[in-house]
């Protein structure tokens, strides 16, 4: 258990897809991390269709192999992993969906092991928070997207994929003095629309920011902030990527990152630290095209993973 199909034995286009071939099973105990799909996307704005990302993600990531020759480090001979296939959430009811992504959260949690989640829309990433909390506290939050999703309300409600670090920091589940958003650009509603995650102490290196101060800059600055012991949660969005890299999503913005960029801060910024959970979300496999979104998603998966079997390497 917790180890995936050896492709050099079984081909990788055989199987029923799992994230990496990994064993699929719901009961994650025992094990390091566990993957999860969360197929909900009823809290989009604009595009709709990223509740097929977990599918499409686990199609891409059977082309991944368990060495990472950049960290050095062979996955597998590290950590034990299982997938434990996909929430049975509720579509078009968000109030219990969410109560439905908390209660799996915290089951992964609070049997020591680290959820490697799978969307599903960003709106998931606060129930998912509200999980990790009952065993973690509050944690150090790294997002990396285009937008900071930290609006209050979308037409006069409050849960939507714009809204959930403006509510994780009004329940207490992050430390936003430790937290850091990475690639935040394009147009807004108004100038005012950072102030608020920026009057709670959050640090946003902007889009621009990033592209001038360079790559070891933004990790420096990231990894800087957060202290020795802190818990910490990495959630990516995949239109982080300029919408060339990523045309799969639901709010594609220009002016990004490359996937070479999106793997070098991962790389660069979570070994080291106490990971406790992770999320991709905002694929949408409908607009995309040759499937590179979803590669790119699953690399990006399987370069935290890699981290994570650094740290467990100690």
């Amino acid at each position: 258990m917790g180890k995936p199909v050896n492709s050099l034995k079984s081909p990788r286009f055989c199987g029923i897809r799992t994230f990496q071939r990994l064993p699929h099973c719901t009961d994650v105990a025992g094990n390091d991390f566990a993957v999860m799909g969360v197929p909900f996307d009823t809290a989009t704005s604009y595009r709709p269709g990223c509740r097929f990302g977990p599918a499409a993600i686990r199609e891409a990531s059977a082309i991944l192999k368990p060495y990472h020759h950049v960290l050095d480090v062979d996955i597998f001979e590290q950590l034990e992993g299982v997938d434990a296939g996909d929430m049975d959430i509720i579509p078009g009811y968000i109030d219990e969906s969410f109560a439905i992504i908390e209660r799996e959260t915290d089951r992964i949690c609070s049997q020591g092991v680290v959820p490697v989640l799978l969307g599903g829309d960003h709106s998931i990433t606060l129930p998912e928070l509200r999980g990790v909390h009952k065993t973690h506290g509050p944690v150090a939050l790294i997002h990396l997207d285009a937008h900071s999703d930290t609006g209050d309300d979308f037409f006069g409600k409050p849960y939507n994929h714009g809204t959930p670090f403006y509510w994780a920091m009004e329940e207490g589940l992050i430390l936003p003095e430790q937290s850091t958003q990475v690639g935040i650009r394009g147009p807004l509603y108004s100038r005012s629309a950072w102030d608020y995650a920026k009057g709670k102490g959050m640090e946003i290196i902007d889009g621009w920011q990033v592209h001038t101060v360079g790559l070891a800059e933004t990790i420096r600055r990231v990894r800087e902030r957060v202290r020795p012991g802190t818990p910490v949660f990495v959630t990516f969005d995949i239109d982080f990527l300029d919408a060339a890299y990523a045309p799969g999503t639901g709010t594609p913005e220009v002016g990004g990152f490359t996937t070479h960029d999106a793997l070098a801060l991962v790389q660069g910024i979570c070994p080291g630290l106490k990971l406790v959970g992770m999320d991709m979300v905002e694929v949408l496999p409908e607009a995309d095209h040759g499937a590179i979104t979803s590669f790119a998603a699953a690399n990006i998966v399987h370069a935290f993973l890699s981290c994570l079997a650094i740290n467990h390497r100690g």
